[in-house]
């Protein structure tokens, strides 16, 4: 079924320009014609608002720079963040970390996986002294070669939910639950730790009000950008409330 916005049928060339730039996405065919949605739907209004469509990346910046401007962050908005973050104006620190994982791969079954996981980790709390053993035993990880051993790990070395975890243990901790993450189910200790320091602001302001900025601006073309969805006209497609949220700050646009 073809997609019409405004009138405007999506043409099979501009969607083969459009998928390579969503392989990533769980679902590259619906984000690709999403994002000519929202595309389409900037160009009517720009071209309402009687801005020159003929070059389509200006006048969706000036379409959006005009209706949907967003403030520069103050100096309060950036201490705040400042204040508020500091774990992520942090240099030197680091961590040396081991981990047994047991992955996830396709027809397992996660409950079974998980119960297992927690009957391992019940064991290691009760005797941290063979947690190497046992990573060699059962990790799916190569580490499992050097006991578990991950070495040194800084800020930004490992997936986000696993960073958070490790930095928030202590030093010969071991996490007292099973960690899961897109790599799978973690047993994590840490064995050192070595505290680093925080970057004075003056260090970092600018770094942060360019941040906030960004964030500002792209919170006000989206909600802008979702507004003209819901006045546009548009077949062969339903848009769920977050999609446009979602696939704009991903798009061309």
């Amino acid at each position: 079924m073809p997609v019409i916005v405004n009138g405007v049928e999506l043409s099979d060339a501009d969607l083969e320009r459009e998928l390579p730039l969503h392989a990533e996405a769980s679902n590259p065919m619906r984000h690709a014609v999403t994002a000519l949605v929202l595309r389409r739907v900037l160009l009517d209004e720009a071209g309402r608002q009687g801005l020159d469509a003929s070059d389509e990346e200006g006048a969706i910046g000036a379409l959006l720079a005009s209706q949907a401007p967003a403030p520069q962050a103050d100096e309060q908005a950036c201490r705040r963040f400042y204040q508020m973050h500091p774990e992520r104006f942090m240099v030197g620190e680091l961590v040396e970390a081991d981990h047994i994982l047991f992955q996830v791969t396709p027809g397992v079954n996660l409950d079974m996986l998980k119960a297992h996981a927690d009957v391992v980790l019940a064991d290691l709390l009760a005797d941290p002294s063979r947690f190497a053993e046992v990573a060699r035993e059962q990790s799916n990880c190569p580490s499992a070669a050097v006991g578990g051993s991950l070495g040194q790990l800084g800020r930004g070395d490992t997936v986000p939910e696993f960073e958070r975890a490790v930095f928030a243990l202590p030093s010969g901790g071991i996490l007292p639950q099973v960690l899961q993450t897109r790599h799978g189910l973690h047993i994590v200790r840490v064995t050192r730790r070595v505290e680093g320091r925080l970057l004075p602001y003056e260090h970092v302001a600018q770094q942060i009000g360019t941040a906030l900025t960004s964030m500002s601006r792209d919170t006000a073309w989206r909600q802008y950008t979702k507004l003209l969805v819901e006045r546009a006209k548009i077949q062969g497609i339903d848009l769920d409330d977050g999609e446009p949220e979602r696939v704009f700050s991903g798009s061309s646009a």
